[in-house]
Protein backbone atom coordinates (compact mmCIF):
# COMPACT_ATOMS: atom_id res chain seq x y z
CA UNK A 1 0.00 0.00 0.00
CA UNK A 2 2.76 2.45 0.96
CA UNK A 3 4.91 1.59 -2.05
CA UNK A 4 2.01 2.26 -4.42
CA UNK A 5 2.07 5.90 -3.34
CA UNK A 6 5.37 6.35 -5.18
CA UNK A 7 3.43 5.89 -8.42
CA UNK A 8 2.59 9.60 -8.11
CA UNK A 9 6.00 10.13 -9.73
CA UNK A 10 4.45 8.65 -12.87
CA UNK A 11 0.84 9.84 -12.62
CA UNK A 12 1.49 13.36 -11.34
CA UNK A 13 -1.18 15.34 -9.51
CA UNK A 14 -4.18 17.48 -10.40
CA UNK A 15 -6.88 19.41 -8.58
CA UNK A 16 -9.33 16.61 -9.37
CA UNK A 17 -6.99 14.06 -7.81
CA UNK A 18 -6.54 16.12 -4.64
CA UNK A 19 -10.30 16.63 -4.27
CA UNK A 20 -10.85 12.89 -4.72
CA UNK A 21 -8.14 12.10 -2.17
CA UNK A 22 -9.53 14.47 0.47
CA UNK A 23 -13.11 13.32 -0.14
CA UNK A 24 -12.25 9.63 0.17
CA UNK A 25 -10.25 10.36 3.31
CA UNK A 26 -13.04 12.34 5.00
CA UNK A 27 -15.84 9.91 4.12
CA UNK A 28 -13.94 6.83 5.24
CA UNK A 29 -12.60 8.50 8.38
CA UNK A 30 -16.17 9.26 9.42
CA UNK A 31 -17.29 5.65 9.02
CA UNK A 32 -14.25 4.46 10.97
CA UNK A 33 -14.83 6.83 13.85
CA UNK A 34 -18.62 6.76 13.93
CA UNK A 35 -19.07 3.14 12.85
CA UNK A 36 -16.13 0.99 13.86
CA UNK A 37 -15.30 2.99 16.97
CA UNK A 38 -18.27 4.77 18.46
CA UNK A 39 -20.89 2.22 17.40
CA UNK A 40 -19.37 -1.26 17.11
CA UNK A 41 -16.74 -0.80 19.83
CA UNK A 42 -18.68 1.27 22.36
CA UNK A 43 -22.36 1.30 21.34
CA UNK A 44 -22.67 5.02 22.03
CA UNK A 45 -25.84 5.26 19.94
CA UNK A 46 -28.47 3.01 18.40
CA UNK A 47 -29.57 2.54 14.83
CA UNK A 48 -31.54 0.20 12.58
CA UNK A 49 -30.18 -3.14 11.44
CA UNK A 50 -29.99 -1.78 7.90
CA UNK A 51 -27.95 1.30 8.79
CA UNK A 52 -25.82 -0.83 11.11
CA UNK A 53 -24.83 -2.81 8.01
CA UNK A 54 -24.12 0.42 6.10
CA UNK A 55 -21.81 1.57 8.92
CA UNK A 56 -19.96 -1.74 8.75
CA UNK A 57 -19.82 -1.81 4.95
CA UNK A 58 -18.51 1.73 4.63
CA UNK A 59 -16.04 1.18 7.47
CA UNK A 60 -14.56 -1.71 5.50
CA UNK A 61 -13.67 0.68 2.68
CA UNK A 62 -10.92 2.10 4.92
CA UNK A 63 -9.13 -1.27 4.60
CA UNK A 64 -8.58 -1.73 8.33
CA UNK A 65 -10.04 -5.25 8.38
CA UNK A 66 -13.56 -6.15 9.46
CA UNK A 67 -15.79 -4.27 11.91
CA UNK A 68 -15.93 -7.10 14.45
CA UNK A 69 -12.17 -7.66 14.28
CA UNK A 70 -11.54 -3.94 14.76
CA UNK A 71 -14.03 -3.57 17.60
CA UNK A 72 -12.94 -6.73 19.42
CA UNK A 73 -9.35 -5.55 19.66
CA UNK A 74 -10.45 -2.07 20.63
CA UNK A 75 -12.57 -3.45 23.46
CA UNK A 76 -9.55 -5.41 24.63
CA UNK A 77 -7.53 -2.18 24.50
CA UNK A 78 -9.96 -0.55 26.92
CA UNK A 79 -9.97 -3.61 29.18
CA UNK A 80 -6.17 -3.61 29.51
CA UNK A 81 -5.24 -0.04 28.58
CA UNK A 82 -1.47 0.49 28.86
CA UNK A 83 -1.10 -2.81 30.72
CA UNK A 84 -0.04 -6.30 29.71
CA UNK A 85 -2.73 -7.53 27.35
CA UNK A 86 -3.14 -4.22 25.52
CA UNK A 87 -2.31 -4.86 21.86
CA UNK A 88 -1.03 -1.35 21.20
CA UNK A 89 0.43 0.41 24.23
CA UNK A 90 3.43 2.74 23.78
CA UNK A 91 4.13 2.31 27.49
CA UNK A 92 4.49 -1.46 27.15
CA UNK A 93 5.79 -2.01 23.62
CA UNK A 94 7.04 1.35 22.37
CA UNK A 95 5.92 3.72 19.64
CA UNK A 96 6.38 1.67 16.46
CA UNK A 97 4.63 -1.43 17.76
CA UNK A 98 1.68 0.56 19.11
CA UNK A 99 1.47 2.59 15.90
CA UNK A 100 1.62 -0.12 13.23
CA UNK A 101 3.59 -3.18 14.37
CA UNK A 102 0.68 -4.87 16.12
CA UNK A 103 -1.49 -4.62 12.98
CA UNK A 104 1.17 -6.41 10.92
CA UNK A 105 1.70 -9.11 13.54
CA UNK A 106 0.10 -12.55 13.08
CA UNK A 107 -0.60 -12.53 16.82
CA UNK A 108 -3.69 -10.37 16.33
CA UNK A 109 -5.06 -11.74 13.05
CA UNK A 110 -8.16 -13.34 14.51
CA UNK A 111 -11.37 -11.77 15.82
CA UNK A 112 -12.10 -12.16 19.54
CA UNK A 113 -15.63 -13.52 19.16
CA UNK A 114 -16.09 -13.78 22.91
CA UNK A 115 -15.79 -9.99 23.13
CA UNK A 116 -18.27 -9.44 20.29
CA UNK A 117 -21.26 -11.58 21.27
CA UNK A 118 -23.60 -8.61 20.91
CA UNK A 119 -22.85 -8.14 17.20
CA UNK A 120 -21.71 -11.65 16.25
CA UNK A 121 -25.36 -12.76 16.20
CA UNK A 122 -25.87 -10.87 12.93
CA UNK A 123 -24.89 -13.14 10.01
CA UNK A 124 -24.43 -10.21 7.62
CA UNK A 125 -21.82 -8.70 9.97
CA UNK A 126 -19.98 -12.01 10.30
CA UNK A 127 -19.97 -12.32 6.50
CA UNK A 128 -18.65 -8.78 6.08
CA UNK A 129 -16.04 -9.40 8.75
CA UNK A 130 -14.73 -12.32 6.66
CA UNK A 131 -14.95 -10.52 3.31
CA UNK A 132 -13.86 -7.10 4.52
CA UNK A 133 -11.49 -6.64 1.58
CA UNK A 134 -14.33 -6.52 -0.98
CA UNK A 135 -15.60 -2.97 -0.17
CA UNK A 136 -12.02 -1.68 -0.28
CA UNK A 137 -11.45 -3.17 -3.72
CA UNK A 138 -14.75 -1.63 -4.87
CA UNK A 139 -13.54 1.82 -3.76
CA UNK A 140 -10.26 1.31 -5.62
CA UNK A 141 -12.17 0.44 -8.80
CA UNK A 142 -14.45 3.46 -8.32
CA UNK A 143 -11.44 5.77 -7.98
CA UNK A 144 -9.98 4.34 -11.18
CA UNK A 145 -13.21 4.98 -13.07
CA UNK A 146 -13.38 8.54 -11.73
CA UNK A 147 -9.81 9.55 -12.44
CA UNK A 148 -7.90 6.76 -14.16
CA UNK A 149 -4.52 5.76 -12.74
CA UNK A 150 -4.10 9.16 -11.13
CA UNK A 151 -7.49 8.80 -9.45
CA UNK A 152 -6.58 5.31 -8.22
CA UNK A 153 -3.27 6.41 -6.72
CA UNK A 154 -4.55 9.59 -5.06
CA UNK A 155 -8.14 8.62 -4.32
CA UNK A 156 -7.41 5.16 -2.98
CA UNK A 157 -3.77 4.46 -2.16
CA UNK A 158 -2.63 7.82 -0.80
CA UNK A 159 -5.86 8.54 1.07
CA UNK A 160 -5.78 5.02 2.57
CA UNK A 161 -2.19 5.38 3.78
CA UNK A 162 -3.00 8.75 5.35
CA UNK A 163 -6.06 7.13 6.94
CA UNK A 164 -3.84 4.41 8.38
CA UNK A 165 -1.45 6.78 10.06
CA UNK A 166 -4.11 9.20 11.28
CA UNK A 167 -6.03 6.33 12.88
CA UNK A 168 -2.93 4.64 14.27
CA UNK A 169 -1.78 7.95 15.76
CA UNK A 170 -4.67 7.73 18.20
CA UNK A 171 -3.26 4.42 19.45
CA UNK A 172 0.31 5.69 19.66
CA UNK A 173 0.74 9.47 19.79
CA UNK A 174 -2.46 10.12 21.76
CA UNK A 175 -0.97 7.98 24.52
CA UNK A 176 2.29 9.94 24.45
CA UNK A 177 1.75 13.63 23.69
CA UNK A 178 -0.98 16.01 24.78
CA UNK A 179 -2.79 17.20 27.86
CA UNK A 180 -4.38 15.09 30.58
CA UNK A 181 -7.56 16.71 31.87
CA UNK A 182 -8.65 13.59 33.77
CA UNK A 183 -6.51 11.34 36.01
CA UNK A 184 -7.21 8.07 34.19
CA UNK A 185 -5.17 4.98 35.03
CA UNK A 186 -3.64 5.00 31.53
CA UNK A 187 -1.49 7.40 29.50
CA UNK A 188 -4.29 8.80 27.31
CA UNK A 189 -3.90 12.41 26.18
CA UNK A 190 -6.04 15.10 24.59
CA UNK A 191 -4.29 16.14 21.38
CA UNK A 192 -6.08 18.86 19.37
CA UNK A 193 -3.95 18.29 16.27
CA UNK A 194 -4.88 14.61 16.05
CA UNK A 195 -8.51 15.51 16.77
CA UNK A 196 -8.65 17.79 13.73
CA UNK A 197 -7.56 15.02 11.36
CA UNK A 198 -9.54 12.17 12.91
CA UNK A 199 -13.00 13.65 13.31
CA UNK A 200 -12.55 14.24 17.05
CA UNK A 201 -10.74 11.05 18.07
CA UNK A 202 -7.80 13.04 19.39
CA UNK A 203 -9.72 14.00 22.54
CA UNK A 204 -8.45 10.70 23.82
CA UNK A 205 -8.16 11.45 27.52
CA UNK A 206 -11.81 12.51 27.44
CA UNK A 207 -12.66 9.23 25.74
CA UNK A 208 -10.83 7.07 28.27
CA UNK A 209 -12.44 9.04 31.08
CA UNK A 210 -15.93 8.18 29.78
CA UNK A 211 -15.91 5.82 26.79
CA UNK A 212 -19.71 5.50 26.62
CA UNK A 213 -20.08 9.03 25.22
CA UNK A 214 -20.99 9.54 21.56
CA UNK A 215 -19.03 12.78 21.58
CA UNK A 216 -15.37 12.91 22.49
CA UNK A 217 -15.00 16.67 22.47
CA UNK A 218 -16.62 17.32 25.84
CA UNK A 219 -16.49 21.12 25.58
CA UNK A 220 -17.71 23.42 22.80
CA UNK A 221 -14.18 24.38 21.76
CA UNK A 222 -13.12 20.75 21.31
CA UNK A 223 -13.84 20.11 17.63
CA UNK A 224 -15.55 16.76 17.02
CA UNK A 225 -16.66 16.46 13.39
CA UNK A 226 -17.88 12.87 13.74
CA UNK A 227 -20.21 13.86 16.56
CA UNK A 228 -21.56 16.79 14.54
CA UNK A 229 -22.34 14.43 11.65
CA UNK A 230 -24.01 11.91 13.95
CA UNK A 231 -26.09 14.72 15.41
CA UNK A 232 -27.34 15.62 11.94
CA UNK A 233 -28.04 11.94 11.26
CA UNK A 234 -30.13 11.78 14.43
CA UNK A 235 -32.29 14.62 13.08
CA UNK A 236 -32.73 12.56 9.92
CA UNK A 237 -33.63 9.52 12.09
CA UNK A 238 -30.76 7.44 10.76
CA UNK A 239 -29.38 7.06 14.30
CA UNK A 240 -30.96 7.54 17.71
CA UNK A 241 -30.31 7.46 21.46
CA UNK A 242 -27.01 9.34 21.30
CA UNK A 243 -25.37 8.86 24.69
CA UNK A 244 -23.93 11.99 26.24
CA UNK A 245 -21.39 12.28 29.07
CA UNK A 246 -22.93 13.16 32.46
CA UNK A 247 -22.12 16.73 33.43
CA UNK A 248 -20.80 15.63 36.82
CA UNK A 249 -18.17 13.45 35.10
CA UNK A 250 -17.12 16.19 32.68
CA UNK A 251 -16.46 18.61 35.53
CA UNK A 252 -14.34 16.14 37.52
CA UNK A 253 -10.83 17.22 36.51
CA UNK A 254 -7.32 16.89 37.85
Amino acid sequence: MHLACFATLLTGVSLKAIILCVSMYAIRMFFLTAGYHRYFSHRTFNTSRFFQFILALMGCTAVQKGPLWWASHHRRHHKFTDQEGDAHSPRIDGFWWSHIGWVLSTEYESTDWEAMKDFARFPELRWLNSWHIVPGVAVAVLCYFIGGWQGLIWGFFISTVVLYHATFSVNSLAHMWGKRRYPTADDSRNNWFIALFTGGEGWHNNHHHYMASVKQGFFWWEVDFSYYALRVMSWLRLVRDLRMPPRRLILVQR
